[in-house]
Order: structure tokens, then sequence, then C-alpha cells
């Protein structure tokens, strides 16, 4: 093939992202906004699939995309059962883990589940998904938390994680299965990762609000004052929940989920935003330390991605936390179509194996 062209669908909360490729040039790309007034006639996301497949493929109509060329779509993988970095195709065991939400309820598991369906009506296409969430890559020592009764879980960013250190491997002309590096992406949560020869083998549970607080989520609580809380009968499970992903971080003290306003409040002289703003990087260069001796301090590269990326003050602040550790490499924003994308052509013209599901 020439000229692969690739379909990237990446379903979130509030929008469906679409991308088409020629290779690894973006030919088109499209952000379908979904108002809370049309999502909430639908009691599951799962419920949400035709909705969102005839939307998608009304927009690739407008836009004159004939998907009948298309080679492979790659649907953005949801909470399926832990696996290995890589790309999957999406085989019936995957559909069905996708459909109930094995390991859970995630607008990103409409992702593979609709790719799955468009590419039933194509002549040649297949379906994938690729590093979901759920990759699972940590050495046995971090899953133990301290209680039997708990195991560390690995939930981090894992196709930007990916991307951004096959990016910058590539740029150094070494394998990333050769490389040592500490990769923190910065978004609405924030992963902090240690990549040892390819495999991520610590991470926080960002999902869960692990690690660093955010713009939304709390970060790793005081345990004691958490447990307290619990049972003081003032929340309830699902408001401890929220408390902890979704309306931690940020918007618990500025109620607002956007680093770039709580950026602009610190500029402008706001005490407490500037203090929030230090505070946030201070536990992401902790955060960082912490990964530097799981790699025994051998780290090639510490990449910084993610929208907060974009904050200047902020990775200054970290970089002159852990800049003694390894160089600092900034990645502004993610680009999760590109990534999608990406990994559609390395197992299209076989230069990564492409594993089964099961």
């Amino acid at each position: 093939m020439d000229k692969i062209k690739i379909l990237a669908i990446n379903p979130g909360s509030t929008s469906t992202k679409i991308a088409v490729y020629h290779n690894d040039k973006s030919v088109f790309l499209k952000t379908i906004r979904h108002s809370v007034e049309e999502l909430d006639k639908y009691d599951k996301i799962s419920d949400q699939f035709a909705f969102r497949k005839e939307i998608i493929l009304k927009e690739l109509l407008d836009a004159d995309i004939c998907i009948d060329k298309i080679d492979a779509i790659m649907g953005r993988g949801g909470l399926i059962k832990p696996v290995e970095g890589g790309v999957y195709e999406v085989n019936e065991k995957l559909r069905q883990d996708l459909e109930v939400g094995v390991m859970g309820e995630h607008a990103s598991n409409l992702g593979g589940l609709i790719a799955l369906d468009i590419v039933k009506t194509l002549p040649s296409a297949r379906a994938f998904i690729a590093n979901p969430v759920v990759v699972d890559e940590l050495q046995d020592v971090a899953r133990i938390s301290g209680h039997p009764e708990f195991e560390r879980v690995s939930i981090f960013h894992a196709l930007n994680h990916k991307a951004i250190a096959r990016q910058f491997a590539k740029s150094r002309d070494v394998p990333y299965e050769e490389m040592n590096l500490i990769i923190a992406h910065l978004g609405g949560g924030i992963s902090v990762g240690a990549h040892y020869h390819g495999k991520v083998i610590d991470v926080n549970n960002a999902l869960d609000g692990e690690g660093p607080f955010s713009p939304e989520r709390s970060g790793t609580l005081p345990a004691g004052q958490l447990a307290k809380m619990c049972y003081d009968q003032k929340y309830s499970h699902k408001e401890m929940k929220k408390m902890i992903t979704g309306k931690g971080g940020f918007m618990a003290y500025f109620g607002t989920n956007s680093s770039y306003e709580v950026e602009l409040m610190a500029k402008d002289g706001n005490e407490k935003a500037k203090l929030l703003q230090d505070a946030m990087a201070y536990q992401i260069g902790k955060s960082i330390g912490e990964m530097a001796t799981v790699l025994h301090g051998e780290v090639h590269g510490i990449l910084v991605t993610g929208g907060v990326a974009n904050n200047k003050e902020l990775i200054s602040y970290v970089r002159n936390m852990v800049g003694f550790i390894a160089p600092v490499f900034v990645y502004p924003g993610e680009d999760e179509m590109s990534a999608l994308a990406m990994n559609g052509l390395l197992v299209l013209r076989n230069e990564v194996e492409c594993k089964e599901y099961k």
C-alpha cells in the first residue's frame, strides 16, 4: 500500500472527535460537541452507540469522505481488561468487554464498538484500538499497596504516553524499547509514569485521582482524613467519588477545571491561584522524582505533555525541581487522533505486531 487511509474515532464524555489520515498526514479533522440535553436522553453510555455512529457517518458524508477506501478504523481504547501496551484488533471478545464495560463505563468504550460496526460495511477495512487507558505493564513490586485488601492498579493516559515516547525515541534515533523515560501527562487528570525499555513499569492511577492533584482531581489525599470523612455521613459514596475525581483540584478550590483560568489569575496577582499552581507543579515534580528512583536514576529524558504543559510558569517550576535528574523536554497539548493514526500505520506497515485480545 503506497497510501494508507485511516479513520480515527475518539469518543469523549461531551464530544466525539473524528479524523482521516492518508499515511501520517491529516486530511480531515472534526470535533463534534454534544450538549447535556442530547446525552441526558441515554441512561447508559453504551446506549449512545447509534447516536454517535450516525453523527460520525453524517459528518464524513458532508465532508465528501469516501469511507469505502478506508484501510483501518482506529477506535479510542476503552475500559477493557488490563492489557499490555500495543495495538489490538477488535475481535468478538473485545467487542463484548467494551459493550458490557467490564472495567467500568466510559465514552471511550464506544470507539472500538463503532469502529467494528462500520468496518462490517466496508470491503477490506479492519478495526483496531491502541494503548487503552488500562494498559498494565507494572512490575510486580509496584502492585503492592501495603494491605492485602488493596492492590495498586495501572490506569493512565497510555495512548499519549506511548506516542510521545516513540516520537522522542525517533528524534534520538534510538528504539523506544532501549530507553528509560519519565513521562508526565498534564491534563484534566495527571499521570506520571516510569518507562523502562518500552514498558510502563510504574504509574499512578490517574482515573481514580491518585498522584498529583490536577485541574479536576484531588490527587492522593491524607488517608486518615479521607477515611474519617467517608464515615461522617456528610457525603454519599457518589459524592465522595466526585470529590476525588471530577470536583477535586482546581475545581474544588476555584470552581473551574480550567488550568488556563487559574494561570491567568496567578499572573494577575491572585496569591491563592499562584500558591495552588505552584503546589500542583510541586506535586508533579515530587512524582517525577519518585519515578527516577524506580529507574535507579538512569533516565534518558523527562517528557512533559498534555494541555497544562502550555503553562510556562508551571513548567519552569517543575524543570527547576527535576532538571538535575535528566533533561526535560516539553510536548504541549495532546494529539490523540495523530497517536491513533500512527499506531494504525505501524500495524498496517507491519512495523509493530498486532496483538490479540483474550
